[in-house]
């Protein structure tokens, strides 16, 4: 009874010492894409191989993570919507921002394109026909990086498709997947990152219609909480997931990632 009762001391102050916890983990506020593609499923084992560090993912539009980031709900904060995590930055929210990786968004719409706007290279001007044809269009509505996205797209082509709401212009506050669903189902277009449409399996008769344009670019960044604001983070293991995502490893799981056989996401961490 004696020698049981030291070993379990023993194991549990061994338990105790700094970065031999059983259960050391870090929480992460993503996007829906990083996880709807399957991009955090592929890689994230491959860090926790490497570090002893699991990743406990959150995963809900840019708008939201921000949001639960700031309140202190997490240690790390992957997201794309540059200005928004450059603010997150600015306002004592966020360490440091730094570019991890980027792919793109397309239109995506039903076969019979009520719109014309099939191979249009042009987004402004494949939103411009959509809005004059009054042809259905599917909005996250959700404030996340690809609302945020297409918000910005409809004022530079110089149209308020909020005025529209509940008429051709819908709102579904939903997530990607939920979003493309209402879309195929009511055959309306959609804006979609290009990952999370790749991985969709519920694509229908739908096709990409409008693509390439530059403004159409998805940059995502990775940013540590300020543990100064909120001392509970895990900063070392926060930072540790952030410099290997950054890392020749981290950006090489990145790009070795497939879906269909087509790489969805590109690694440009210390780029222009």
């Amino acid at each position: 009874m004696i020698q049981r009762t030291l070993l379990a001391a023993i194991l549990l102050c061994v338990l105790a010492l700094p970065g031999l916890t059983a259960d050391r983990f870090i929480i992460l506020q993503s996007t829906t894409s990083t996880a709807n593609s399957g991009l955090l499923d592929e890689i994230l084992p491959k860090f926790t191989a490497a570090s002893g560090i699991t990743v406990r993912v959150v995963a809900v539009g840019t708008g939201q993570a921000l949001k639960n980031a700031r309140n202190g709900d997490g240690d790390v904060l992957l997201v794309h919507a540059t200005t928004a995590e450059q603010a997150f930055v600015a306002d004592g929210s966020g360490v440091a921002r730094h570019d991890v990786m980027f792919n793109d968004f397309v239109v995506v719409g039903p076969a019979d394109d009520p719109a014309a706007i099939a191979g249009s290279a042009d987004v402004l001007d494949a939103l411009r026909r959509i809005a004059a044809a009054t042809a259905p269009f599917a909005s996250r509505g959700d404030d996340s990086g690809t609302h945020k996205k297409e918000l910005s797209l409809w004022a530079s082509a110089g149209i308020d498709p909020v005025a529209h709401s509940g008429a051709w212009y819908r709102e579904t506050g939903s997530g990607m997947g939920a979003t493309l669903n209402t879309a195929v189902g009511m055959a309306a277009y959609a804006l979609t990152d290009r990952a999370t449409w790749i991985a969709f399996a519920n694509k229908a008769d739908f096709k990409i219609v409008s693509q390439g344009d530059k403004r159409l670019f998805n940059q995502y960044g990775v940013i540590l909480v300020n543990p100064a604001r909120h001392p509970h983070i895990k900063a070392d293991d926060g930072q540790a997931f952030i410099d290997w995502l950054l890392s020749a490893p981290g950006q090489a799981a990145i790009a070795a990632f497939r879906k269909n056989g087509q790489q969805l996401f590109f690694p440009n961490a210390g780029r222009p």
